[in-house]
């Protein structure tokens, strides 16, 4: 890539950050009614038509190079939006979708893609409480807020704010709810939080798995140095499972990682710990039954052996009659 077009890259990049944050909050208005000034209106939309220039001028060149490297008008799309949107935006926009669509899911009472054959394990058991009570809060704070401030103008935006904030900490706990633990048919474990987190397990990989409650420090997702990962719930963990070789993962915000061992919360831990084990020794059971059945197949066959003839007694003939002495 050349100076210039690296340049421009990184210039798109610090525009679409500067810029996104003031539409967002020129679209709260707008959406409260709030009367906006025709001058402030027309610096918006050249600050945005500005912006989109630059972006196009930017993803051009890219997606014509990827079309000439043969990928589809798809591919090189996402192949150019990839290279100049950075990768916590696209993965937070993409994240409170998927948290909008697990809100429906929870309203019809439904799971987010769950195999057949699969056992889903609840883990949102310790932050249901917190999740209702900042509910609570919110609800009263858009109260108070509503009756103490006299400026229509604040008042209309803090209110936009304040209901967009609990439809999106229902939409979290939906995501949640709707996307469960998963120890599937074949014995792998798929570990998940929300739209935010999901981690895949063969069962290959999966040597052993215990009961274990911790309460480790940190965020949501934390890797050690030795290589275990911590999936915490409420500042919490019941389930330890080893594997014999790392797995990846993508963090929340785009970045990757590989653990060895995995730590995460479910609401019912010895069930969890009793579909793993018992998928692994299944498929131990099954491995050597083949084992056996390889080491226990019939030889070849041999020739026929015929059974000798039954010996009958030799008949000798009569002998005759000695006649009469003469």
């Amino acid at each position: 890539m050349s100076t210039g077009r690296a340049v421009g890259l990184r210039a798109a990049r610090v525009a679409m950050w500067a810029v996104l944050p003031g539409e967002v909050a020129l679209a709260v208005c707008l959406v409260a009614g709030v009367r906006i000034p025709g001058a402030v209106l027309l610096v918006a939309e050249a600050l945005v038509v500005g912006v989109l220039a630059l972006e196009a001028y930017v993803m051009w060149p890219l997606y014509t190079a990827r079309r000439r490297a043969g990928e589809t008008r798809r591919e090189a799309a996402l192949s150019a939006v990839r290279a100049v949107v950075p990768v916590a935006v696209r993965r937070l926009v993409v994240h409170e979708l998927r948290a909008l669509h697990s809100l429906g899911l929870w309203v019809v009472r439904r799971r987010h893609r769950i195999p057949a054959g699969a056992r889903p394990f609840s883990y949102t058991e310790p932050q249901t409480a917190i999740m209702w009570v900042f509910v609570f809060v919110s609800v009263v704070e858009t109260v108070v807020l509503a009756l103490v401030i006299p400026w229509p103008l604040v008042h209309a935006i803090l209110l936009v704010v304040d209901v967009y904030g609990i439809v999106i900490v229902l939409a979290l706990q939906a995501a949640c709810v709707t996307r469960p633990h998963l120890v599937e048919a074949d014995g792998s474990l798929r570990l998940r939080y929300g739209a935010l987190f999901d981690l895949r397990a063969p069962a290959a990989v999966i040597a052993a798995a215990r009961v274990e409650r911790r309460f480790p420090g940190g965020g949501l997702v934390r890797v050690d140095e030795d290589g275990t990962l911590d999936l915490a719930v409420g500042s919490q963990t019941t389930v330890t499972v080893e594997l014999t070789e790392p797995v990846e993962f993508v963090r929340p915000l785009g970045r990757r990682g590989s653990a060895r061992t995995l730590r995460f919360h479910a609401d019912d831990p010895r069930a969890a710990v009793t579909a793993l084990t018992k998928d692994a020794k299944d498929a131990k059971n099954t491995e050597n039954t083949e084992n056996t059945e390889d080491r226990t197949a019939p030889s070849p066959l041999t020739p026929e052996r015929t059974a000798p003839a039954a010996l009958t007694p030799e008949r000798t003939a009569p002998s005759s009659t000695p006649g009469p002495p003469g």
